[in-house]
């Protein structure tokens, strides 16, 4: 083995081998892909991770390197030193003549190397699964395995890529005059916002950090600090419920700019993301937004049409509010809308704030939907926690058919409905009822669900199809119904537009602001905002919330102390890596583009982790635990 390595130098990687390099001597170090006997020669893909070539054991070659050849099994590690030969030709009984041998499938398949030395660095026991693209391995073993699926052509793939998308932030951010800078992961715990992690301090006793669940507080500080223009590709933490797009670590591109309004944050990302396509998958966006410019979409109009603030816009299918139609007939005849149309008359709700809706959903006649697709919808919806999934089919007449509706729906509403929705006869329309968050998630999801099941949209990944937008002017404030008071919907250092001020104090629901979200295809990959530096409208946004000095001073005290020595008007945006990485691969979870990921109930099946510690440890830490440890 010392002859490999000490004199012997890598020439090559497995996938880098092509035409032209035919009669040179090469080096080629990687692990045993898979292996072919033809007779006394033998045949053996090498891999690494730049790809495959297929090496030849011939003992008229090398009879000492056909002897090593013999003894290889899957995952060795091996070194070879060779001659590039073309494939040649071969008979195919098929066609009755000699064809190429060349494997189009791979970027070396024209040619092979003939060993005339070889050597084993290290052997391998059989693997628990194989080694290969396309694995039915369930998840929890290749986690478990994780150094071995890493392996795989996919993750390979798709972690080369993550690479070059850094490299690209890293480039065109320093291009816009934007300094990297490190922030701290131990940090001060705050109330409010995500769950954190909770680290003991050992040099102090009953004291903890939190680990960072973003750098939002720090960036700020550099822009009053002077820095201008700030960027940063960071880990974050947040303890809260896991799902196929998020995991209790993650990586954000973290953005903040000084003496900045709404578009100039938009102009910068907007030319980071044109340049990401380009460096992840040559995809020129100029192609779809010839001005370099994503459109806009009103918050309000998003949640109407869509019930969420990320919609997917690659397909149509918006929804319609139907509550004014529902007061103005007075339910329709309808038992389900009668109790709401009586509440909004009563004047039991006010109107900008209805806690109570009614909203359809058309599905065009195109679609096809059978009674039991109709059926599995109202699963769906079941399963969101709505109580049903009230429908109608559109009759030639406009009446609705094959409903329990058209009983007591009144000629006149059904009508309304059909003229305010724009249903055309078999068109199905989907109706949701009751508490406003509950009907905009179940439609939203519907919306989805439909879309797939009409094939507007694959399964899973985009479909050749990159629809962004930029939503825009959202609240500032959003109401509790149970406790009867405003939060913050963002957070509460969000600058409210100009002509929103005076509202703050006499009705904040009416407060809009410069928060901002951008969205992919159904997903948010980035939100930001436009901060608020003025001390004096940060006061009245802290009385809207009910959150006296006192308050203010223990939670945010050290950005509020620096916000009085000269902060500059700023404002930033973070997004999140994971997610776009998950995009641009066209995966369904995002840990499909982690090295090391942790599953939903947040375990490494690889390590081990969460794990326990001994008694010293925690005496150590001045903690006790309580009960027994769970599984």
């Amino acid at each position: 083995m010392a002859r490999f390595i000490d004199e012997l130098k890598r020439t090559h990687s497995c996938g880098a081998l092509r035409a032209s390099d035919i009669g040179k001597e090469v080096v080629l170090f990687g692990w045993v892909a898979n292996r072919r006997d033809h007779g006394s020669i033998a045949f053996i893909d090498l891999r690494d991770r730049e790809g495959v070539t297929q090496v030849v054991f011939d003992p008229d070659a090398s009879k000492e390197a056909h002897e090593v050849g013999g003894s290889l099994r899957g995952e060795w590690v091996i070194g070879i030193r060779g001659l590039v030969k073309s494939r040649g030709e071969q008979f195919s009984k098929k066609e009755n003549k000699m064809v190429s041998a060349a494997n189009a499938n791979i970027a070396t398949g024209e040619v092979e190397v003939t060993v005339l030395e070889a050597t084993v660095f290290n052997r391998a026991e059989t693997p628990p699964f194989v080694i290969e693209d396309k694995s039915d391995t369930r998840e929890e073993v290749r986690l478990e395995y994780r150094y071995l699926d890493l392996r795989r052509g996919p993750l390979q793939r798709a972690l080369r890529m993550r690479h070059n998308v850094n490299q690209a932030t890293r480039n065109h951010l320093t291009s816009q005059g934007c300094m990297e800078i490190e922030t701290p992961f131990l940090v001060k715990y705050t109330p409010g916002g995500a769950r954190n992690f909770l680290v003991p301090a050992r040099l102090h006793a009953q004291k903890f950090y939190a680990l960072a669940e973003s750098p939002q507080l720090f960036k700020q500080l550099f822009m009053v600090a002077g820095y201008d223009r700030y960027f940063q590709i960071v880990r974050c933490f947040r303890d809260e419920a896991l799902r196929i797009d998020r995991q209790p670590e993650f990586t954000q591109i973290d953005i903040e700019m000084s003496f900045v309004n709404q578009q100039d944050v938009f102009n910068l990302v907007e030319g980071l993301i044109f340049a990401i396509w380009k460096a992840a998958l040559n995809v020129d966006l100029k192609d779809l937004y010839p001005d370099g410019h994503f459109p806009h979409l009103d918050f309000e109009e998003s949640m109407t049409k869509y019930g969420n603030d990320k919609p997917d816009l690659r397909f149509d299918l918006a929804h319609t509010d139907l509550t004014d139609v529902v007061i103005a007939h007075e339910g329709g005849g309808v038992p389900f809308f009668a109790p709401i149309a009586a509440k909004f008359k009563s004047g039991a709700y006010r109107r900008d704030l209805p806690t109570e809706i009614v909203k359809a959903m058309v599905v065009p006649a195109s679609a096809n939907f059978s009674r039991t697709d109709q059926e599995k919808l109202e699963q769906e919806a079941k399963g969101m926690g709505a109580g049903g999934l009230a429908r109608a089919k559109v009759g030639p007449d406009g009446t609705w058919v094959q409903s329990p509706l058209a009983k007591s729906a009144t000629p006149e509403f059904m009508r309304a409905v059909n003229e305010t929705v724009g249903a055309k006869e078999n068109d199905l329309l989907l109706f949701q009822f009751g508490k406003t968050s509950s009907v905009h998630t179940v439609l939203a999801n519907l919306r989805v669900i439909v879309a797939k099941k009409m094939g507007l949209i694959p399964e899973v990944g985009h479909g050749g199809k990159w629809n962004f937008s930029w939503v825009v002017n959202p609240p500032l404030f959003e109401y509790d119904d149970e406790t009867k008071t405003w939060a913050a919907a963002h957070h509460a250092f969000t600058r409210p537009h100009d002509d929103s001020v005076p509202l703050i104090d006499s009705d904040p629901g009416k407060v809009l602001c410069y928060r901002y979200d951008i969205v992919l295809n159904g997903f948010e990959i980035g939100g930001g905002s436009i901060r608020l530096h003025d001390s004096d409208v940060q006061r009245k946004v802290f009385a809207a919330l009910g959150i006296k000095d006192e308050e203010a001073q223990e939670k945010f005290g050290f950005l509020l102390n620096a916000l009085k020595f000269g902060a500059p008007p700023h404002g930033g945006i973070a997004l999140g890596m994971d997610r776009i990485m998950m995009l641009l691969n066209a995966t369904e979870s995002i840990r499909d583009v982690i090295a090391y990921p942790k599953t939903q109930k947040g375990t490494d099946l690889m390590s081990d982790a969460p794990g326990t510690v001994g008694p010293n440890q925690l005496a150590e830490l001045h903690i006790r635990t309580v009960g027994e440890p769970q599984s």
